[in-house]
């Protein structure tokens, strides 16, 4: 039996993993968090029967302890509510599934109490590598990549420990946008962002693999997660999503991880390492699929890129700055305020303005955060 906690349950990813509880029946989950969605998280609570369940707002919780009174259900709120869910003593794994640097504290909290980390909230490690994989070394928790790409490279990389990598080939669909111009993104709308041709993926995410600023993130990620060195990672677009990443060993040899894109995969490979098990849904048909294509990234069109690799050069606080900034413009751009080349403007002058800092601390990245949504409040 295995035994998890999930944070952002009511999300993309939270709601796929509850799919694989659903399907497999031999996962028992002690905990769930959400930030608003009280019905939705009401109907989890009573299908699962966790014993704590947090949101964000006191106000959400007090409405959810009205819904669930008649539930044997702890419910509490905030990042106490959040840390409590993660640090819950019945859990072993924790899937850290919610959006933005809200994950940070929760998954430090983890790693302290030894969960397992099933790591799906890029911001983390994005934000906080320097931080969380020294933690983990220390607490000797299990990182577990949840991103198809960062599963397909840990996969690739079983059975050789003590080769040494030359390339970490990073692959990306290259969004509902690929092969446009500069030109036609300037009219771009957020309904044709959410368009993406592969992936179900949240609104968030969706909007950031239109901009690749999805995959900037991910190679930050896969720095830290795989201990290479930021020129031994390379992006590769592959739009049929059907290669979800490869790593290259000194010799020239190649291993890849292919499937059809469908996220519960690497959720469950997470969920159960290192044993595989059945998953329903579709199989990858070679001769359906015909062909696999490769293109270079175009990293003039699509900024986000660059600028990623600029922030993952520099270090320091200017990932978190990127990060924020990104979440901060992503939002404005759902909301109608900005349009959509507007995003990677207000990164790039957030990354010019916000005051820099070499070797932040967890409060400092925090504080970088709210910074950096000063600034953009007060220029945009």
């Amino acid at each position: 039996m295995k035994n998890i906690a999930i944070l952002g349950s009511t999300g993309s990813i939270g709601t796929q993993t509850l799919d694989i509880v659903r399907e497999r029946g031999d996962i028992r989950v002690w905990a769930l968090t959400a930030g608003k969605n009280v019905d939705l998280l009401e109907k989890q609570i009573r299908e699962f029967h966790p014993k704590l369940a947090a949101v964000w707002q006191e106000k959400e919780a007090q409405k959810l302890r009205l819904m669930v009174r008649d539930l044997d259900v702890k419910v509490v709120s905030g990042m106490e509510g959040l840390i409590e869910a993660a640090v819950i003593p019945e859990s072993d794994i924790l899937v850290t599934a919610v959006v933005g640097m809200i994950g940070l504290r929760p998954t430090v909290a983890a790693i302290r109490a030894k969960k397992s980390i099933a790591l799906a909230n890029k911001e983390t490690l994005v934000t906080a590598g320097h931080i969380i994989m020294p933690l983990a070394e220390e607490f000797r928790v299990q990182i577990l990549p949840v991103d198809s790409e960062h599963s397909a490279i840990f996969q690739s990389l079983n059975g050789e420990a003590g080769n040494k990598i030359s390339k970490i080939l990073l692959t990306a669909s290259g969004g509902p946008f690929r092969g446009r111009t500069k030109e036609q993104l300037a009219g771009m709308k957020v309904e044709d962002a959410l368009k993406h041709p592969n992936w179900s993926m949240g609104r968030k995410i969706t909007i950031d693999s239109a901009t690749m600023i999805n995959k900037g993130l991910e190679v930050m990620e896969a720095r830290w997660l795989f201990g290479t060195d930021l020129n031994q990672i390379q992006v590769v677009i592959q739009p049929q999503s059907v290669i979800h990443s490869m790593v290259e060993y000194e010799d020239g040899s190649i291993i890849a991880q292919l499937g059809t894109p469908d996220m519960r995969l690497p959720i469950q490979y997470a969920l159960y390492y290192p044993q595989r098990r059945p998953l329903s849904g579709r199989r990858l048909d070679f001769f359906s699929l015909g062909s696999i294509t490769f293109e270079k990234p175009d990293l003039e069109t699509f900024e986000g890129l660059k600028l990623a690799y600029e922030a993952a050069s520099r270090g320091g606080n200017m990932p978190a700055i990127l990060n924020a900034a990104n979440e901060r413009a992503v939002a404005k751009f759902l909301d109608y305020k900005i349009n959509f080349m507007e995003i990677t403007q207000i990164i790039n002058d957030c990354m010019l303005h916000c005051a820099y800092k070499e070797q932040p601390d967890l409060d400092e990245i925090l504080e970088t955060e709210q910074a950096v949504y000063e600034w953009i409040e007060s220029r945009w």
